[in-house]
């Protein structure tokens, strides 16, 4: 948004001052004493901030959420407990939680979803780490296709849903026990696969070390990997590669 509109959305009384504020970066992020909140990240980079839940004190978690009701602007929280859903539910009533995910979404301008991004597990026990990938591709404006269970255990399974795959923009791998899942798809799609190791799996995989570096060491092109368990860096990387060729198709 240019400069002129913003200034004239003001004018209008269609934008709030402090909105407009943070729009022309004139106040980068909000002091609320436990956290320092960045407004202007969606304006720089396209996507919001999202709050890493796991380890902060319930009080802070609620002030966060108070505050992004405040300026009525989207928030996603990443690990989650249910502890902590309850007491900001408490205090933000609007606020959803999924179990599965362990994520916790405020969301009073809910983003039109466009183009796909395809999530796939190797097994059932990989799901949770998948959602947290589909739904972060979600909550940042992409439709996700889920393909659970399709690992190498019983290939077929994967070659049976394989066209529907190929439709996607990217590909998010998440698999645990040796981890095969990336390179297979792969080698199988002409599209970017972006690997997440799990934690799943017996001794040997040492806590997902073992589909870690199976996954490095894939000689499968086109295939990025991220961190063990890290469904929110899959997913967010599956959101940015499928917003930058939806810009693309519309010339832009």
């Amino acid at each position: 948004m240019e400069i002129r509109e913003i200034l004239e959305q003001v004018k209008r009384g269609e934008l709030p001052l402090e909105e407009a504020e943070i729009m022309l970066g004139g106040q980068e992020y909000a002091d609320i004493g436990c956290a320092k909140i960045d407004f202007h990240r969606g304006k720089r980079r396209g996507f919001g901030e999202v709050i890493f839940c796991q380890g902060k004190e319930t009080e802070h978690l609620v002030k966060i959420y108070q505050t992004f009701r405040e300026r009525g602007v989207n928030v996603m929280g990443t690990r989650a407990s249910k502890e902590q859903y309850e007491a900001v539910r408490a205090a933000v009533p609007e606020v959803s939680y999924d179990a599965v995910s362990r994520i916790m979404k405020y969301e009073p301008a809910p983003v039109s979803r466009e183009g796909l991004v395809a999530v796939c597990t190797g097994g059932t026990a990989d799901i949770p780490v998948a959602e947290e990938a589909a739904q972060t591709a979600e909550f940042h404006g992409s439709r996700v296709l889920r393909v659970f269970d399709v690992g190498v255990a019983g290939i077929h399974r994967l070659f049976s849903r394989i066209e529907e795959i190929r439709k996607a923009s990217c590909i998010v791998a998440v698999a645990g026990m040796e981890g095969a899942l990336g390179g297979v798809i792969a080698g199988l799609v002409d599209k970017p696969v972006i690997a997440v190791p799990t934690s799943i799996g017996y001794g040997a995989s040492f806590g997902g070390i073992a589909p870690l570096l199976s996954m490095l060491n894939s000689c499968a092109e086109g295939m990025a990997v991220v961190n063990i368990d890290n469904g929110f860096g899959g997913g967010y990387m599956g959101a940015q590669i499928n917003r930058l060729i939806l810009k693309a198709g519309k010339g832009r």
